[in-house]
């Protein structure tokens, strides 16, 4: 049994418990939340802010509250040593009391949505990672019914492995742990880099999507760059654009091949900006899909229930982006992201798989190019706002 010290390296965030440090708070709770489903235009918002305002979200993961792990996460969590005073009360209560059917349903605990004023169709939601803080000092691997990179190979003659892994402090630096063999001690360590694999808009119809499949609308694209400090453009569908989030991470390594990363909960604080359509099509082109923006890349994505596709996808993205913000002919960008840009996959395990691409702004830094500029709270931008940048980033 792995165990976790009664004397954890990190503060327990208990609902409302600690820092909280977003202009409004939403915990999770049966009223916040939904459960293997993502919001849609038919859903009301659990929150109204306005563009530019901050929202700390506590946000709970699936690991330890699934049927296949006994529902109750109190029983599951003890089980691995943990001190009762650590397990989550919002998990306890979202185990108990949410609704979720698990033949038809996600397994991801969404919180939202958030309601942004001034959004549009056709704008941009731009929405800044400010601070991402781990609430319990321990989270779950999984590699669940022949689902991951390795479907009929893994896993072998189970239809659950579930790995528990230990947070500890090494060098002041937190990392997730595990044994060489099960039941040994956690001496393999690997920092942790949180982020929220599901942050993303509500869809233009009447009915709730599953909360696996990546799309347009955001979602489930498990972009493990989106650490503190960067930013997730999304094109809004629908009026208010109805923001949610999810899926919290401690860690994870591109494709998330087992088929789930090293999953535990986070307090999220997240900024949430409108660009107006003129604006975002001047500083980026035509954005149709997520775009991740990091201090150093500009990151395109591309999904497809195909890999080969959502290469494919990701190219035409990448193109798109370069020709719009810097103006280079077409040839001559294909050039370059064949020279210098990486293409990473993001992830091969949520029904559609994804890949970003990861283009340097410092290469760029000759071409003029124009910021997006986010609509003030009761104002509404117009195309001429966008304003002359060669800064590498616009993270806050």
């Amino acid at each position: 049994m792995s165990a976790v010290s009664p004397t954890s390296p990190l503060e327990i965030l208990q609902p409302g418990v600690g820092s909280i440090p977003g202009d409004h708070y939403v915990p999770a709770t049966p009223a916040t939340v939904m459960w293997g489903r993502l919001p849609c235009a038919a859903d009301a918002a659990v929150l109204e802010v306005a563009s530019g305002e901050s929202v700390t979200f506590d946000t709970v993961s699936h690991e330890g509250i699934l049927d296949d792990q006994g529902k109750d996460p109190l029983a599951y969590f003890s089980a691995h040593g943990v001190p009762a005073d650590q397990v989550l009360a919002d998990a306890i209560e979202i185990a108990a009391s949410v609704g979720r059917d698990p033949f038809a349903d996600g397994p991801h605990v969404v919180v939202g949505p958030v309601r942004v004023r001034g959004a549009r169709p056709g704008d941009l939601l731009k929405i800044t990672v400010e601070a991402l803080a781990p609430r319990v000092p321990y989270g779950v691997v999984s590699n669940r019914h022949g689902k991951g990179a390795l479907v009929g190979e893994l896993p072998r003659g189970e239809h659950n492995v579930s790995v528990f892994a230990a947070v500890a402090e090494r060098d002041g630096i937190l990392h997730g742990t595990l044994p060489v063999v099960e039941g040994g001690e956690p001496i393999v360590a690997f920092p942790l880099a949180p982020f929220l694999g599901t942050m993303g808009v509500a869809v233009a119809a009447d009915e709730r999507p599953h909360s696996v499949p990546p799309g347009a609308h955001g979602g489930n694209i498990d972009v493990n760059l989106l650490v503190e400090g960067t930013t997730l453009f999304l094109p809004v569908q629908v009026e208010g654009a109805l923001a949610y989030v999810g899926d919290p991470h401690f860690a994870q390594g591109d494709g998330e091949v087992a088929l789930t990363a090293l999953e535990a909960s986070l307090r999220a604080t997240l900024r949430f900006e409108v660009i107006p359509a003129d604006a975002a099509r001047a500083a980026f082109g035509e954005v149709t899909g997520p775009l991740v923006r990091t201090p150093e890349y500009l990151v395109p994505t591309g999904m497809d229930t195909d890999l080969d596709a959502a290469m494919r996808a990701c190219v035409r993205a990448s193109l798109a982006l370069i020709e719009g913000r810097w103006g280079m002919a077409e040839h001559l960008a294909y050039a370059y992201l064949s020279a210098a840009t990486d293409f990473d996959i993001s992830q091969v395990v949520d029904i559609v798989s994804g890949v970003h691409a990861r283009i340097r702004e410092a290469d760029f830094a000759g071409v003029p190019a124009v910021e997006p500029v986010a609509l003030a709270s009761g104002a509404v931008a117009s195309p001429s706002e966008a304003v002359p940048s060669h800064d590498e980033g616009d993270v806050a």
